[in-house]
């Protein structure tokens, strides 16, 4: 019996040939051909609908941090063209494209949205990101990023004239009556007429209303502003928690704020990442692991982190405790306050935290079995400390394989996992019904 009657909910972050920096180089060479790299992300993409998840997830960043391509292929599609060539190959699965509200325009952004929700009968889902890198603004003319604070106003607003605009079409405004003539009833159809400390936006959209309503919505911040702004506006959220105990803290934040805004807590799920090597044995995983560990590059991990965490690197001596001046010169997000946080508590040089958090930054990982994930993710929502999680596959597509066709029919026969779809859009998957 699954715990209270619970379900999880899981969604597959797909990137790449892998989420570990060293998947390329264990992959199939074939796989790194330009032809087949988007091969890779469908055949992962069915193999997660096979497995009955909610939905695929894919990241982006409107900036290349060119010191990544030293290590490892950088390969950044526009996640929202690969939702569209996923409509066509896939039927039921969720398909989630990050776009940013700081390097993006509302109008622009709500009808590529759309379009993706009509063409995949209602399965589109937007994770919401600020954007923390700060070598995007000169791709957008922009003499400097925003700071925080402004960032999240900008977004709080974005989302809302978005909103606007996809409720601009009535449900019941397009009627295609043949024996009239009359294809919508124009009474319907409502110009946003918006303007607001950032956007000025005045026509309707020029799609209907999707089946859907609207595409659900994720968000990825862990931030003060970021918790605000799930318990606003989410349907899921994405975070880095590193057990129980901080994902419990982190859900019960998520779901307060959620009921400050007059919400039903319940509406929102909340999505740890765990980036995970899955093998037959233990000894089998473990082995798997080493192999990928062995491969990586030491002077990738901490530049790396440098980059997640917003600090600029000529301020770090990796063989050095993160200094305070590094700190107050970053662009400062919930991951420099973990490293900041973490340096005074162990005194760990750079380089050693860098070691330590090889995945997500403060995040989950995994190595063992399929009984042992099982297990791992019942303890998590007995807990309470999350709703599922999203799946970092280590290498792709072989990872979402195993657990579409060894996990999930474990946690099937425990009750923690759907044995069909029931419904047919994204917001269906995540319990919510008709039109918001």
């Amino acid at each position: 019996m699954s715990p209270a009657g619970r379900q999880a909910h899981f969604t597959a972050f797909l990137s790449g040939i892998g989420y570990h920096e060293s998947a390329w180089r264990l992959a199939d060479p074939a796989d790194l051909a330009a032809p087949a790299r988007f091969g890779v992300l469908e055949r992962s993409a069915q193999a997660a609908e096979r497995g009955l998840l909610d939905a695929v997830f894919f990241a982006d960043s409107p900036g290349l941090a060119v010191f990544r391509a030293r290590y490892f292929p950088q390969v950044g599609f526009d996640p929202l063209e690969i939702l569209a060539a996923l409509s066509r190959s896939t039927t039921r699965i969720g398909l989630i494209a990050t776009a940013s509200t700081t390097y993006s325009a509302p109008y622009d952004l709500a009808r590529r949205f759309s379009t993706i929700d009509h063409l995949s009968g209602g399965r589109a889902g937007w994770n919401i990101v600020t954007t923390r890198y700060a070598g995007a603004a000169g791709n957008f003319g922009l003499a400097a990023h925003p700071a925080h604070e402004d960032r999240y106003a900008r977004a709080e607003e974005f989302v809302e004239v978005v909103t606007r605009l996809w409720n601009s079409w009535d449900a019941a405004a397009v009627v295609a009556d043949q024996t009239s003539g009359i294809w919508a009833d124009t009474d319907l159809i409502r110009p946003v007429d918006f303007h607001g400390r950032f956007f000025d936006v005045s026509g309707a959209l020029t799609l209907p209303r999707s089946p859907q309503g609207r595409p659900a919505f994720a968000q990825a911040g862990s931030s003060g502003p970021g918790i605000e702004l799930a318990g606003k506006t989410a349907d899921l959220v994405f975070t880095a928690q590193p057990d129980v105990a901080a994902g419990r803290r982190f859900r019960d934040t998520v779901r307060a704020a959620t009921r400050g805004h007059g919400r039903d807590p319940g509406d929102v799920l909340v999505l740890p990442g765990v980036a995970f090597v899955l093998g037959s044995t233990e000894a089998e995983a473990l082995a798997l692991r080493a192999a990928l560990e062995d491969r990586v590059d030491p002077e990738f991990r901490w530049r790396n982190l440098a980059h997640n965490a917003g600090l600029d690197p000529a301020l770090i001596d990796p063989d050095r405790p993160l200094t305070e001046e590094a700190v107050t010169a970053a662009h400062r997000t919930s991951r420099t306050d973990d490293l900041a946080r973490r340096t005074k508590e162990t005194g760990r040089t750079f380089r050693q935290l860098a070691e330590e958090l090889t995945g997500l930054p403060g995040g989950l990982e995994f190595t063992g079995t399929p009984e042992q994930f099982a297990d791992l993710i019942e303890s998590w929502l007995a807990e309470g400390a999350s709703d599922g999680f999203t799946l970092q596959s280590a290498i792709l597509p072989g990872a979402i394989e195993l657990f579409a066709d060894h996990v999930v029919p474990i946690l099937q026969r425990r009750g923690l996992h759907r044995t069909e779809y029931t419904a047919t859009t994204l917001r269906g998957h995540l319990g919510h019904q008709g039109y918001a």
